[in-house]
């Protein structure tokens, strides 16, 4: 009994390895051996791609929670309101419309605690716009580093810098506004990096049918921050701890720290260095980015002066500048928007300004879905990312003019065409913001450097103009700046029509490696010759004797 109930523990034990490896073996095979097909349900692609949204989540958060924490920080009351100039200067048409909203205005307006700090717009600005001062610097470089050491170690140590940064804002901010404006030059010169670092880690993870659906996805996560942070940063303003405003950045910089413990446990730069992927997984991706990517982080040559004189890296970097003008107007502007000409109040303005994002987001799915479905049926990737990046932009810059011309008489209307302009912007992440990868995948990262370094000039410029046009802050003026914006976008389009493609270039073709199976072919074929040799010779001995 004793033999025949340990034969059972080893049938059992057996049969538990057999299930567990069949569970791991899910690949499709071709008729070569090699893994064609593996799922991404429950796959570590899926896994990169879930702690990479909940990272750019993260980075979104750290980024404009101070947007919302400054109406808190401010004291208004004791700042000199300057508007009164402004009322002489508007038009009659444009005092007609304020007489019409007079009600609105009223009935919006509500009474509110002031901060602890008293900034002019001057200082205000210098110290949201610090930011991209240190976001611009690092672009460039965060490319290299992730080329020559991996984008999980930039990513992870940057996002904990910026981390650091946050939790040390309020003690910045009571020592003194400079010290606040440094500590926002080191968060963007931690988040400068973070593109062109995720964009080198799914250069090595993502095979090429699913890159649009897989980077769509995580960079989506970008848009659910600024979802989520305006609403509970507004909370937390009224309702959290040491004043309101400080807990913004105690609980966001917290959730930074435990993000970037998570992303340093779990992720690796690449499948062949993972010690939780699969072995079919593993050769899955390796064997569909063959020729494109080496299998580890190399130390390889760059080829600076082809890629700086590259029409297709020119393609890539103008639509990012153009289309970036446009995103950073609406993000750095559309609750400015919302206050001058449709008189929201601040508790309706945080809700209907969160609501075009939620557009947003569905727009860089929905795209990256239908371009990995386009693709697979045979349409080609160049003719995908231009078609896609052509609706984007040329989509959104009709609904921006259709929005200028709504008033505060027509709020639903203006919510409804601002969505909708958003939305359809959300559609380029399946045009140019994935094709640094389809070009040149194994260097990703330095190309999304290049052309964020030139899109970033974008968020310095595109605020100033608004402010600039802005001045008296009426609906006239506001249509200007969506003409502005439509303009430059439409511009950018067209050049990326002419210019882009989504072919992998000669220069960026990874030398093929010489597997085991070819190092064994080639030696029996040595061997083979060798034998058929000695035959020869044997046989021309015989005839001669």
């Amino acid at each position: 009994m004793a033999d025949v109930s340990q034969n059972d523990k080893v049938v059992q034990r057996i049969s538990g390895d057999m299930r567990r490896e069949s569970i791991r073996s899910r690949g499709r095979r071709d008729t070569e051996g090699h893994v064609s097909f593996y799922p991404l349900c429950c796959s570590q692609r899926l896994v990169l791609a879930i702690i990479g949204f909940l990272g750019f989540l993260n980075l979104y958060a750290l980024r404009v929670n101070l947007s919302v924490a400054m109406v808190c920080m401010v004291n208004y009351t004791a700042i000199e309101n300057t508007n009164n100039v402004s009322e002489l200067l508007m038009s009659a048409a444009d005092k007609q419309r304020e007489h019409d909203c007079a009600g609105n205005v009223e009935n919006s307006s509500r009474a509110s605690e002031d901060g602890e700090f008293v900034w002019d717009k001057t200082k205000q600005g210098l110290i949201l716009g610090s930011f991209f001062w240190g976001y611009l610097v690092t672009q460039i470089p965060g490319g290299w580093l992730s080329e020559r050491f991996g984008g999980k170690r930039v990513f992870g140590y940057s996002m904990l810098l910026t981390a650091v940064a946050t939790l040390l804002i309020p003690i910045g901010a009571r020592c003194s506004w400079i010290l606040l404006v440094f500590l926002r030059v080191v968060q963007g010169l931690g988040e400068g990096v973070v593109f062109p670092a995720m964009h080198s880690v799914w250069s090595h993870w993502a095979p090429p049918l699913q890159r649009s659906m897989l980077v769509g996805f995580t960079y989506a996560g970008a848009q659910i921050g600024n979802v989520i942070t305006l609403p509970l940063a507004a909370l937390l303003c009224e309702y959290g701890f040491d004043g309101g405003w400080a807990s913004i950045f105690y609980i966001f910089g917290l959730y930074g720290l435990l993000w970037c413990a998570a992303w340093m446990l779990i992720v690796s730069d690449t499948p062949h260095s993972s010690r939780w992927i699969s072995h079919d997984e593993r050769h899955f991706i390796e064997h569909s980015l063959s020729g494109q990517m080496a299998k580890d982080i190399k130390d390889d040559y760059i080829p600076w002066r082809i890629i700086w004189t590259s029409p297709r890296v020119w393609a890539i970097t103008v639509a990012h500048t153009c289309s970036n003008w446009g995103t950073y107007t609406l993000l750095t502007n559309i609750p400015t928007y919302m206050k001058e000409v449709l008189h929201f109040d601040i508790k309706e303005n945080g809700l209907f300004s969160a609501v075009p994002y939620i557009g947003f987001w569905l727009g860089i799915n929905v795209a990256g879905i239908t371009a990995d479905y386009m693709r697979s049926h045979g349409f080609s990737t160049t003719f995908v990312r231009k078609l896609f990046q052509t609706i984007a932009m040329v989509g959104a810059s009709a609904f921006l003019i259709a929005t200028g011309y709504m008033d505060c008489t027509q709020p639903g209307a203006a919510i409804i065409l601002l969505t909708c302009a958003v939305t359809l912007t959300g559609l380029q992440y399946a045009g140019f913001i994935v094709n640094h990868v389809d070009i040149a995948p194994k260097y990703a990262g330095i190309l999304f450097g290049i052309s964020n370094t030139f899109a970033t000039l974008s968020g310095i410029f595109a605020p100033y103009v608004v402010g600039v046009v802005t001045k008296n802050s009426t609906q006239r003026q506001w249509q200007t700046v969506f003409y502005i914006t439509a303009t430059i976008m439409m511009a950018g389009a067209i050049f990326y029509l002419i210019f882009g493609t989504g072919d992998l270039q000669p220069w960026a073709k990874e030398k093929e490696e010489i597997s085991d199976t070819e190092i064994k072919n080639s030696q029996e074929m040595v061997e083979a010759d060798l034998a058929k040799g000695s035959t020869e010779k044997n046989d021309n001995c015989v005839t001669r004797m």
